[in-house]
């Protein structure tokens, strides 16, 4: 029978998430002591569609359930079942659309670059890897709740579905019998927390993003990988960074504004005064 020490990998995750944390503040601090104590694209908000690009890198593992023919004499020679972590990354666009004063609604279209293992560990010491790796087509549909910006700086939460269809995965054409098949398409919650960080000419936005999946991904004709299972689903943590612009963006600067007023006004006037004199 599996046994699972709950306060290790309690322990691990939590010190994945306090890390992220860390990296955000970082970030952030980085921002202020480097930015210019003017406020930059104070009228950003203002518009009601943005545009930009993400990257970010993940740790991703199944989550299982076991079925009961786990604890049955025919698999008496598996002592456990042990989902591992993989890593990966992910590219997409960011689409921003303006709900509320600090409300958005986001579309990421997203291509995800996955893999996900199980070590099947026997009595007899032997232990076999399953390796399941993927292209994945993803399109999160998010709200956005941001709060005032204090200075260049506000703070956000994310929170919505994120449908997914798998493009490729490897060893696509191998016989089903001898390896775990899965379903090619995927639903889950996403939840994260992030910093809006803004510079005089683009949005910069790190961002911490967990995705738990919602579907049983074990296909209806089990075989020797996934008899022992009854459930199997996702869950991914990703740090994320979002560069973002938009029509319209403008960078104010108060007095300097002001100042560039008049020169023009200046500018005007000498140019209505030259043509006279020509006259």
């Amino acid at each position: 029978m599996q046994t699972i020490n709950t306060r290790h990998q309690l322990y691990i995750r939590g010190r994945k998430i306090i890390l992220a944390c860390l990296l955000l503040f970082g970030l952030a601090q980085s921002s202020v002591a480097q930015n210019n104590p003017k406020d930059n694209l104070l009228n950003y908000e203002d518009q009601w569609i943005h545009y930009g690009f993400l990257i970010g890198v993940h740790s991703s593992k199944f989550v299982i359930k076991h079925s009961d023919f786990f604890t049955s004499p025919a698999m008496d020679t598996v002592h456990s079942i042990i989902p591992g972590n993989r890593g990966g990354f992910k590219l997409g666009f960011v689409i921003n659309m303006k709900v509320s004063q600090y409300l958005d609604f986001r579309l990421l279209p997203t291509v995800g670059f996955y893999e996900y293992d199980l070590d099947y560990r026997f009595t007899n010491g032997i232990t076999q890897n399953e390796l399941k790796d993927a292209t994945m087509v993803e399109l999160p549909l998010l709200l956005k709740y941001k709060s005032a910006r204090r200075g260049n700086i506000a703070m956000y939460t994310v929170f919505g579905i994120n449908p997914s269809l798998e493009a490729s995965g490897k060893g696509d054409e191998e016989d089903v019998t001898q390896k775990l098949e899965l379903r090619n398409w995927q639903l889950a919650i996403d939840v994260g927390v992030g910093l809006d960080i803004f510079y005089p000419f683009f949005k910069f936005s790190p961002e911490i993003r967990y995705s738990y999946g919602l579907r049983n991904m074990l296909t209806d004709d089990p075989n020797d990988f996934s008899v022992g299972l009854s459930r199997l689903t996702t869950q991914n943590l990703g740090i994320f960074v979002t560069f973002e612009g938009g029509p319209g963006g403008k960078r104010k600067l108060g007095k300097t504004d002001k100042g560039n007023n008049k020169i023009k006004t200046r500018q005007k006037k000498r140019l209505k005064s030259g043509g006279k004199g020509k006259g």
